[in-house]
């Protein structure tokens, strides 16, 4: 991509993700970012690579709270103008071009995120495919494979497992899984368990969880973690487990985790999860014939969305139109109160 490109929207392609770079291109990518000379005379020390870090801290904390939608064209310029300016100018040194270019990853990640929740797949795909290609040119496996698992987790909603499987697998590869912290490791590894899951692959994806659920309880307060799995913890994983059981028919068991998903969260810090994970809690306690107990669920889940703007929360409150609307004339006040509530949301984006 040329650094100035702005990335347009295209069709989400399957194609794109039918083959990973080699080992030697994930080796070779620092020497021939390292290798390129600055185009524009902008000189990049520690100070300015700090700032950005800190720009991304702040947007992904935005993002979990408010949902891709709000920021996303922040985030965007910001990238396109400061982050394509120190791209192409000269670090002080090695160290400082490696920093430099992870937070760029990150940013550019971060971007494709935004987009992937706000249902924009296609530009999301994109900027993952440049969020990639930033990691590997910092030599950073672990960034590359977190970067690989929010694709996966974008094909697994998408419909297309063994593409999922593919990216996932990658994520947990090598020096990508080994060099993670604990808490980054159970996050790669719930994902992957997702991938399996939707794969067919039941004893796999159990492993695959119990490995997560061990990872995350190696985390602890001495160990740095990277800012981007800030927000991964109990709630999350018990989240990503409940997807994970729900696709392999264990709606009990997904009932019950996310039910420890909504009661471990800081729901102010992180809204817009809160709100999706509310939105599949209903959708399960409707599978299980409980529609009032669904209804009250839901309810909740549109009290969380009250200021954030998300693809996938609109999902849910599309699904709970759907699935109520059986019952539309049977005179049940749960039911009625939630239509007209969904209604009115959908129809003024709020």
């Amino acid at each position: 991509m040329e650094r100035r490109q702005v990335l347009g929207a295209a069709a989400y392609s399957v194609a794109g993700l039918a083959a990973l770079p080699t080992q030697v291109w994930w080796q070779q990518a620092p020497q021939r970012a390292g290798a390129r000379g600055g185009a524009s005379g902008r000189k990049v020390g520690d100070s300015e690579v700090e700032a950005i870090e800190e720009m991304g801290g702040f947007f992904s904390r935005r993002d979990q709270r408010h949902g891709g939608g709000h920021g996303r064209t922040a985030v965007v310029a910001y990238l396109a103008s400061d982050i394509a300016d120190c791209l192409n100018g000269s670090c002080a040194s090695e160290q400082t071009r490696r920093r430099l270019f992870s937070a760029a990853g990150e940013l550019a990640y971060l971007s494709g995120w935004m987009a992937f929740d706000d249902s924009q797949h296609a530009i999301a795909q994109r900027y993952f495919a440049v969020a990639v290609k930033l990691a590997a040119e910092a030599g950073n496996p672990a960034l590359a494979a977190h970067i690989l698992r929010a694709m996966a987790h974008q094909a697994v909603d998408l419909g297309h497992p063994q593409q999922a499987l593919n990216l996932a697998a990658a994520s947990v590869d090598g020096e990508r899984y080994r060099l993670a912290t604990p808490r980054e490791k159970a996050l790669l590894g719930v994902v992957h368990a997702r991938a399996l899951a939707a794969a067919g692959q039941k004893r796999a994806a159990a492993a695959a969880l119990l490995r997560a659920e061990d990872d995350l309880a190696d985390a602890h307060e001495g160990i740095e973690d990277p800012g981007r799995v800030f927000f991964f913890g109990e709630a999350s994983l018990a989240h990503e487990t409940a997807c994970t059981l729900r696709d392999l028919g264990d709606l009990t068991g997904a009932q019950k985790q996310f039910h420890r998903s909504v009661r471990t969260r800081k729901a102010a810090a992180f809204s817009r999860t809160h709100a999706v994970t509310l939105g599949y809690l209903g959708a399960i306690e409707a599978r299980q014939g409980n529609v009032e107990a669904a209804c009250a669920t839901w309810s909740r889940a549109l009290d969380a969305m009250s200021g954030v703007q998300s693809g996938r929360a609109r999902e849910t409150v599309l699904t709970m139109r759907r699935v109520v609307s059986p019952f539309r004339n049977r005179g049940i006040g749960a039911v009625a109160e939630l239509d007209a509530r969904t209604a009115v949301l959908l129809r003024t984006g709020s």
